[in-house]
């Protein structure tokens, strides 16, 4: 029987998800390449033989997204698989029409077919759009949690940019291991929140071994959180699913792939950042949640800020820096820093963009919309190096700083900083200890 010739559109997360739990080891298909994109510099790899299974003896090549047509053609591809996400409905479709037109059939792998099933109590928490606070959500979750006694082990959705057989499955308990396993800005925004508050966090490329490990994880694993990317449905079958919704992108909801998946699925519905969101944008996000998941329930919740030295910016010149896929293709306008700059009185907000040099300055080419912002992008040494440099050649008084690290310790910054802090703070009731508690009774007793 002749094999399937299949391209699987990605950005070096779902879809090496997809082709491992759907594609690995059936002899129907033949993945014959990875298209990538949002990501930079990670076309040009392969997918090793070592992860592809022994049908792959040369491993599977990576090329840029803009390629597909030619690939379609010079590979005879009877199918296309879209894996990647937080991307509007317009370009996916856009996408397909391509597709389509090129003679292949377009296709979205569903949860049915790509989850993993743990053998430990699963909550999985995604979003509706990158930036809407899910990571600071599963943290509080996860206090929720230990409170109760329980061993909680974090598995975080993939970003694997470097050594994809060194990054199989990745475990991080301390700061040192950041560095150990080489990781980039955006992948130390996301570890180091839950390290340096004692939790143990998983990642990498294989996610049946990563939630194997996570299991059986040496100190301990009664629950195990699933902190999602982007916009994506969970990797892992879910006992409860938390989908976070942010007013401050009102319709956003209804509007993404995967992100409307994700809240319909939802068991419980997070409507963060509510008290910097204005109420007209707020009820368009609820009557959106019951328009699709009536039966969901509602936690209001906001996201505070600590700014520790306000006096820096009240009067000055600022910079501010913030999440960089938030502000890429998260396309958000308004994060924690600019509304710290904006509380404390800044004078200005300094415009990076004629100062940007380099990975930071095609950034700003790529996504015009970012504005006066400074996206802190770190996918690889060149990058921090661009970064560290347009901090310094913008003129301003102080830099604002509100990314998940510190991010002194990976830029040298010759400016006063101010760093932003945010947690989630749930207003009301009913709020996520009930859902936590109706959990630990129902699956962990």
């Amino acid at each position: 029987m002749a094999r399937k010739n299949v391209i699987i559109i990605g950005a070096a997360g779902r879809d090496f998800h997809n082709f491992n739990t759907y594609y690995r080891g059936k002899e129907e298909y033949n993945v014959v390449a990875f298209t990538a994109a949002q990501i930079p510099d990670i076309d040009g790899r392969k997918y090793p033989a070592e992860l592809a299974g022994e049908l792959y003896p040369e491993g599977i090549p990576i090329y840029a997204e803009e390629e597909l047509p030619k690939l379609i053609k010079d590979y005879q591809v009877e199918e296309c698989v879209f894996s990647y996400s937080d991307v509007p409905y317009n370009r996916v479709m856009s996408l397909s029409a391509l597709v389509n037109t090129c003679g292949a059939n377009f296709n979205l792998l569903g949860p049915e077919k790509t989850q993993i099933k743990s053998t430990k109590p699963l909550i999985a928490v995604g979003a509706v759009r990158t930036g809407c606070g899910k990571s600071q959500t599963s943290r509080r979750i996860i206090e929720l949690l230990m409170e109760a006694g329980l061993k909680v082990v974090a598995i975080r959705h993939p970003m694997p940019y470097g050594d994809l057989v060194a990054q199989k499955v990745q475990r991080f308990a301390t700061i040192e291991d950041l560095a150990k396993h080489k990781c980039t800005i955006e992948e130390m925004e996301e570890y180091e929140p839950h390290v340096v508050r004692g939790n143990v966090i998983y990642s990498g490329v294989d996610y049946e071994a990563i939630v194997r490990a996570a299991e059986n994880d040496p100190d301990g694993c009664d629950v195990i959180i699933w902190d999602g990317g982007n916009n994506d449905f969970p990797f892992y079958k879910p006992d409860m699913m938390v989908t976070v919704v942010d007013p401050h992108r009102p319709g956003h909801e209804l509007a993404y792939y995967p992100g409307e998946a994700t809240l319909r699925m939802a068991d419980v519905v997070v409507i963060n950042k509510m008290d910097s969101a204005g109420p007209e944008a707020i009820q368009i996000v609820r009557d959106n949640i019951v328009k699709v998941n009536p039966d969901a329930a509602v936690v209001d919740g906001a996201s505070p800020l600590s700014i520790d030295k306000p006096e820096l910016i009240r009067g000055k010149k600022v910079l501010v820096v913030e999440d960089g896929p938030t502000l890429t293709h998260g396309e958000m306008k308004l994060g924690a820093g600019t509304v710290a700059a904006m509380k404390c009185g800044a004078a200005e907000l300094v415009d990076p963009r004629e100062f940007a040099i380099g990975k930071l300055a095609e950034t700003f080419k790529i996504y015009p919309g970012i504005g006066t912002l400074l996206p802190a992008m770190g996918y690889g040494d060149q990058q921090v190096k661009d970064l560290e440099k347009t901090i310094a050649n913008t003129p301003c008084d102080a830099v604002v700083i509100a990314t998940p690290i510190d991010l002194t310790r990976i830029v040298k910054i010759d400016k006063p900083t101010v760093k932003i802090g945010y947690d989630l703070q749930e207003i009301g009731t009913p709020n996520l200890k009930v859902f936590t508690d109706q959990f630990i009774n129902k699956f962990c007793k």
